[in-house]
């Protein structure tokens, strides 16, 4: 005869299949018991304790939430005083449909909400539902967490002001250096790429030809091009530096000035340079908005407008009266564009940064500290209005004073702040040598502040931009190696003879 089997204290009946048991609620909710077997003495407690662990996953006021497999237990009521982040919504929604669309997936059988999301994160989410305080590490990646809140519905707000204020600077800070690191690979990559000269006309030939002018580092004739181009600039310099002195300027060749000869070999050269990059560029809009090359074109436009500018002088000076006032104006108006025009040929000094990494690092330094160099600059014009008109009020009533308005003493106030200090404007009363103790210690106040900021900004563009160019711009075999050559050409001569 079978052992008679005790009824377990459940809510539902009992259905027995053969040796083994199982209650109707588990049946209707696909949980199976351990099987029952009289062998054993403690198979009723073992069944207790299995039915108590069981009865916790389906517990209606407990959330069991699985973020990236690590297991959360939230309380209902806890989560539903938010009712408008994710979790919140899951507690207040009483449609099951509904629910399936705020979480990624979910278990009938342990009624378990499955999120497929950084854990750690949620952790100090976890937190938030017990306190009501959400906490930050300083460890913890800024975006990362923006986006993990984001996702769950959580404002930045509820975190304590301290730890608000404290992620923010990184945040911006984070933000500040993506923005850098984006416009430094901008700058680095100042070279086009091979895919883009594919499909395109002749692009294995432009490609050539660009990356003879462009990329020194591609070849041994790219190395002499970039060379020539540094040479020609500063001869054009030096040349235009010479032909201000008077002793070279009757120095000619063939009815001409050597420094025009010059002049125009130098131009020469830049035209065909710039014509060879404009003609083999994969990207003419692009080439045409770049800051080297807008260089490039106005360091031989110079040249080409004074020839016309001459041209329109020579004519209006031959058909030129002497009674004619307003053509002999013109004329003189002529003559003063064309000394603007070629004072401009001292940019082509500018060309030098093409192959320069420390003048490429200043102007990105600029350009990122654009904003300190403002506030510099406004500074100084505060400190200069401001001075001047102390100087004013107490030296103007002195005889023989230089600072008999405050215009007049602007140029005495920013000499001061500069501490350059030429000493051809100096007060008078002792208020006045006050007031000038007070300009000079303001400039140096005022000079000492942003000189770290530039300075680490500048080194630190700098060790970028010559680390990338001596490991992705030197190829193997484009060294020029001059010294090694000239001792294995001079060993060689030995050894035959």
């Amino acid at each position: 005869m079978k052992e008679v089997c005790t009824r377990g204290k459940t809510f539902s009946a009992t259905v027995k299949f053969g040796e083994h048991t199982h209650s109707l609620t588990d049946i209707y909710k696909g949980t199976l018991y351990p099987n029952w077997n009289s062998t054993e003495g403690s198979s009723k407690c073992e069944n207790r304790n299995a039915l108590q662990s069981k009865k916790k996953y389906i517990n209606p006021f407990i959330l069991n939430l699985n973020v990236g497999g690590k297991i959360f237990q939230i309380d209902c009521l806890a989560a539903a005083k938010y009712p408008v982040t994710r979790i919140g919504r899951i507690a207040t929604c009483a449609d099951p449909v509904k629910r399936l669309d705020l979480c990624d997936d979910y278990s009938v059988q342990r009624n378990e909400y499955f999120f497929d999301r950084d854990p750690t994160v949620f952790c100090y989410i976890f937190h938030f539902y017990r306190s009501g305080i959400l906490w930050i590490v300083d460890e913890l990646c800024p975006l990362n967490f923006v986006e993990e809140i984001e996702y769950w519905g959580i404002h930045i707000n509820y975190t304590l002001n301290c730890c608000r204020s404290i992620f923010q600077e990184h945040q911006d800070e984070l933000k500040e250096n993506i923005k850098i690191q984006k416009d430094l690979q901008a700058e680095l990559e100042r070279h086009d790429h091979e895919k883009h000269f594919e499909g395109k006309w002749l692009g294995h030939l432009r490609k050539k030809i660009w990356n003879l002018v462009e990329n020194p580092y591609s070849s041994i004739p790219a190395k002499i091009i970039a060379i020539l181009s540094s040479f020609f600039v500063l001869i054009s310099v030096v040349t235009m530096c010479l032909s201000t002195v008077e002793e070279l300027k009757h120095l000619n060749f063939y009815g001409v000035s050597c420094m025009e000869h010059v002049e125009i070999a130098c131009v020469i050269f830049f035209t065909t340079e710039y014509i060879m990059r404009l003609l083999s560029t994969s990207d003419i809009k692009r080439f045409l908005k770049t800051v080297l090359n807008i260089v490039d074109l106005i360091a031989i436009l110079p040249f080409y407008i004074q020839i016309i500018f001459e041209r329109f002088s020579e004519e209006a000076y031959v058909h030129l009266h002497p009674d004619d006032i307003e053509r002999m104006e013109r004329v003189g108006q002529l003559g003063k564009v064309l000394k603007i025009i070629r004072l401009m040929r001292i940019f082509r000094i500018l060309k030098l940064a093409r192959h320069s990494i420390g003048l490429r690092a200043f102007g990105f330094t600029i350009r990122q500290c654009y904003q300190q160099v403002c506030c510099l600059f406004l500074f100084i014009a505060m400190g200069v209005f401001t001075f001047s008109a102390l100087m004013h009020s107490v030296e103007h009533d002195i005889p023989g004073t230089n600072f008999t308005s405050i215009p007049d003493a602007w140029w005495w106030a920013a000499v001061s702040i500069s501490t350059v200090g030429y000493g051809d404007t100096i007060p008078d009363t002792i208020l006045g040598r006050i007031v000038a103790f007070l300009c000079i210690s303001f400039g140096i106040i005022l000079n000492g502040m942003p000189i770290s900021i530039l300075y680490n900004r500048f080194s630190d563009f700098y060790a970028k931009l010559k680390a990338h160019e001596s490991t992705n711009g030197v190829k193997i075999g484009t060294e020029i190696r001059f010294k090694e050559r000239v001792m294995e050409k001079i060993k060689t001569c030995c050894a035959t003879r």
